[in-house]
């Protein structure tokens, strides 16, 4: 029989046999996304990559593999991030086919690693080092600038209590890889018969990791509790007045809380939609709502400074005396959303979308603000809570509470307010401190600092205002102290790998050039 592998194979037949390739990676690539909010099939993740790997193992080159490694994971973005389809139109697709490219590593170490029959050795290593590049295509694309850390795939066993106690360990970055490990050992054990050995000894290996951090990892230490109330307007019609409508809404929500002492009040992202410098009654209103709930307010500033250029995004703690002087401008935008990169050459994108018309500004530095009887919040704002690094510099700064003020109403009925909703419950696991999740028209949640739920959700559909008793805690956890050490590790394995296969090629004899064809005489 001809070879594929070798090129022996006629073109056109070989055009028809891959016909189907193409739209079959684009499919496998996007089954990861029913793992996450809404579906959140969490087990799901653990076999999602099977159908895409199974099909990068047997493609007929590396070309072909890192084509379908691309295809794959534009599928993936554009499934995680689908409900941006209303906003950025057909710049989410341009902007997936340029993410997807970071997993063409991926998919070739698939191919050279899982690919054929490989021996126990060979296998072996792709039980590592293929789960560490996933990380590198996670690693890649989770810088601001290209969107940040949405949807990791570790990110969607966060209602998983061993998982999340990995992730007090290494991070999300350590629970992606175990996923990742896991799939593996399945597409060996289906497709590989001969290297089932270490593909049991990869998935007993994953649940022995697992029990032992269950067991051996720290767990924070409850040091008293905290009543955290949580504001939700609810969803305002849009027009010229919405601002004023939506702060009213909130006013009127917060008054309820009289007498039920809270300790604190969160209000969400753009909860006011005037600077409170250029509008002293709203400060007045404000602080008047603080003597009368008895706690400081939390609330969220979107408006152009009357004392600073430019429109910011602050969280400003407010207290019956009006504002305590602690503000934090938020540091990472969003992309297209908050400011359009490269404005000068991208800007065309606001005339097919609902990106930003004007950049706002960006926030200097991370804040920690006090509050009566000396606990410590570290606020954060929007999908700043997507990244792991910014919670855990609030941490080690002294926070025992974490708050993310958030706003998903243009997005009201999309997976959108689940999955953000659910990025809370990893950063408290990581930290070992409670985490609020405060959003204007919902999902708004709190988790304790082990990442467990703390009370009930309140849906997209509320508008309410609810008391939450959160646990504060002491202690830290080996991802605060260590950081990302799960990343620097993956990276090194790889760096290993490249460093064996560059010796082993330059070892390698060169082929000897073959001598022309002796011609032959013809009379």
């Amino acid at each position: 029989m001809l070879s594929v592998r070798n090129g022996w194979f006629p073109r056109r037949s070989l055009g028809r046999s891959l016909g189907w390739r193409a739209p079959a990676a684009v499919g496998a690539g996007a089954l990861p996304a029913l793992a996450f909010p809404a579906p959140a099939l969490w087990w799901f993740a653990y076999v999602a990559l099977v159908p895409w790997m199974l099909l990068l193992r047997s493609a007929p080159t590396g070309r072909r593999a890192a084509l379908e490694g691309w295809l794959g994971g534009a599928g993936f973005i554009v499934a995680v991030h689908h409900w941006l389809l209303p906003s950025l139109h057909v710049f989410l697709v341009l902007v997936a086919a340029l993410l997807g490219l970071f997993w063409i590593p991926w998919a070739l170490l698939v191919r050279e690693l899982l690919g054929g029959r490989p021996a126990a050795g060979r296998a072996a290593a792709g039980l590592v080092l293929v789960p560490a590049g996933w990380l590198l295509s996670e690693l890649a694309r989770s810088w601001q600038g290209l969107g940040g850390p949405w949807g990791l795939l570790g990110a969607s066993q966060w209602q998983v209590p061993p998982a999340l106690r990995l992730a007090s360990v290494g991070g999300v970055w350590l629970v992606s890889l175990l996923v990742v490990a896991v799939n593996c050992a399945l597409v060996l054990l289906l497709a590989a018969p001969g290297a089932r050995i270490p593909a049991v000894a990869g998935v007993t290996g994953c649940a022995v990791l697992t029990g032992a951090v269950w067991l051996w990892a720290e767990r924070p230490e409850v040091s008293g509790r905290l009543r955290v109330a949580v504001v939700q307007p609810g969803p305002v019609a849009d027009g010229p007045d919405s601002a004023e409508r939506r702060f009213a809404a909130g006013e009127r929500l917060t008054r309820t809380l009289a007498g039920q002492r809270p300790d604190l009040v969160v209000w969400g992202e753009s909860s006011v939609g005037a600077d409170l410098t250029a509008r002293p009654d709203l400060a007045r209103r404000l602080a008047a709502l603080s003597a009368q709930t008895g706690a400081p307010l939390l609330v969220n500033v979107d408006a152009r400074g009357a004392d600073r250029p430019g429109i910011y995004k602050s969280s400003v703690l407010m207290g019956p005396q009006g504002p305590t002087g602690d503000r934090y401008d938020k540091m990472r935008l969003v992309p297209f959303g908050e400011y359009v990169p490269a404005r000068a050459v991208l800007g065309w994108v606001t005339s097919v979308g609902r990106a930003a018309g004007e950049d706002r500004m960006r926030g200097g530095a991370p804040v920690v603000m006090d509050l009566p009887g000396g606990v410590r919040v570290g606020p954060l704002v929007c999908f700043e809570s997507a990244f792991p690094d910014m919670s855990r510099r609030l941490t080690r700064d002294g926070a025992s509470l974490l708050v993310a003020q958030s706003a998903t109403s243009t997005f009201q009925d999309s997976w959108a307010p689940g999955q953000h909703a659910s990025l809370a419950a990893l950063r408290a696991a990581e930290d070992g401190r409670p985490m609020v999740h405060a959003t204007l028209t919902g999902v708004s949640v709190v988790h304790g600092p082990s990442g467990e739920r703390i009370g009930p959700a309140l849906p997209t559909s509320a508008s309410t205002a609810a008391v939450y008793e959160v646990p504060l805690a002491t202690g830290s956890t080996l991802y605060v102290r260590f950081g990302d050490w799960a990343v620097g590790a993956a990276l090194a394995a790889l760096v290993a790998y490249c460093a064996v296969q560059g010796a082993r090629s330059l070892r390698r004899p060169a082929p000897e050039p073959s001598s022309p064809p002796a011609r032959t005489a013809r009379g």
